[in-house]
């Protein structure tokens, strides 16, 4: 049976809780409809590149953005790897919208059917791996980890998806699923696919956070800012029949929460960026460079007539009044005097 050692450290314990703070903050705020598809669909486009280039998918982020919105004709393995991690996301974000966070074999099969599409022979796809596997150092290409033998994967992962059922109501389920990520790269259960699988899999379950904008979270985005780091937390060096009763979960936990946190805040920015009134987000964000000259003069010398402004473009005098119009409906500047003595002051910035 899995029983997995790990402490919840003062250290994670403080991940946990600053984790449901930023839940909250999120959860909180609400946005049009059309905003959320268009971050769904960007948040998409980013794991899609980081979970592949993770896997060492060459292909740049401007790239997987034009693959996924006008498939090639004739796509290569590196086109069709983006291609089916989005397609599975996609089959994900189903599933969260009618609130199935459970993992069960069957569900990891498919996950692993459609990242692997066309990329590895059909017998292999959507099957527990049937032959003994290892895993290479990249960079030396020298086998560092020998993953348990294949007769044994079936019931290693029978035994981890009863752990996650079993404790998904008892457990944090951030605990829960870091707990899942790194037992199943340690079992290796397929010939290819088992990070891509494991990091969607392990998304499902992040579902249980309650976070309502979760198709906006990305967040193998975090360890495909340090692949070499995100691998050492969560592999092995060895035979895992040498390791198994020494492995300790706590280190990887912790760094698995701070990888929410960087990804929660980095979602919470970018919302943060279309969350204020659109009058206050107007003078930093959509000015044009000439109402901004405007508001530059009157910083400067506190009034500003159309004779000043004329100087400072070569905008019509229609136009500028205007312009002087619109900063006004945006409650920044106010208009003083009549005729030829009108001015106006800076009002709000």
């Amino acid at each position: 049976m899995f029983n997995p050692k790990f402490i919840i450290t003062p250290r994670l314990l403080a991940n946990i809780k600053r984790i449901s703070l930023l839940v909250a903050e999120l959860n909180h705020k609400s946005f049009p409809k059309v905003v959320l598809l268009d971050f769904e669909r960007r948040a998409r486009e980013v794991s899609a590149h980081s979970s592949t280039s993770i896997e060492g998918n060459p292909l740049p982020l401007t790239e997987v953005k034009k693959i996924m919105k006008h498939a090639p004709e004739h796509i290569r393995d590196s086109e069709r790897e983006v291609l089916n991690y989005n397609l599975a996301l996609v089959e994900l974000n189903k599933l969260l919208k009618v609130d199935k966070h459970s993992i069960n074999l069957k569900l990891i099969l498919d996950i692993q059917k459609i990242v692997t599409a066309s990329l590895i022979g059909h017998h292999r796809a959507g099957r527990l791996r049937q032959e003994p596997v290892f895993v290479n150092n990249p960079q030396m290409r020298q086998p560092i980890y020998f993953p348990p033998d294949h007769q044994d994967v079936a019931g290693l992962i029978d035994d981890l998806i009863l752990y996650v059922n079993n404790n998904i109501n008892s457990l944090d389920p951030l605990v829960v699923a870091g707990l899942f990520h790194k037992q199943f790269v340690i079992i290796h259960p397929f010939v290819d696919g088992n990070g891509r699988t494991t990091r969607l899999a392990t998304k499902l379950l992040l579902a249980g956070m309650g976070l309502n904008t979760f198709n906006l979270f990305s967040f193998e985005n975090y360890y495909n800012q340090n692949i070499t780091r995100y691998f050492q937390n969560v592999g092995l060096i060895g035979n895992y029949y040498d390791l198994k009763e020494s492995i300790d979960f706590t280190s990887w936990l912790e760094y698995f929460s701070e990888g929410i946190i960087d990804e929660l805040l980095r979602v919470g920015a970018e919302l943060a960026k279309i969350s204020a009134p659109e009058e206050k987000r107007t003078p930093f964000t959509t000015l044009q460079s000439h109402h901004k000259a405007i508001i530059n003069h009157l910083k400067k010398h506190g009034f500003i007539k159309d004779s000043d402004y004329s100087v400072l473009t070569r905008r019509a005098k229609p136009t500028r009044n205007l312009d002087f119009r619109k900063l006004i409906s945006l409650g920044l500047i106010e208009k003083h005097g009549k005729g030829r003595a009108t001015y106006y002051k800076l009002l709000v910035l």
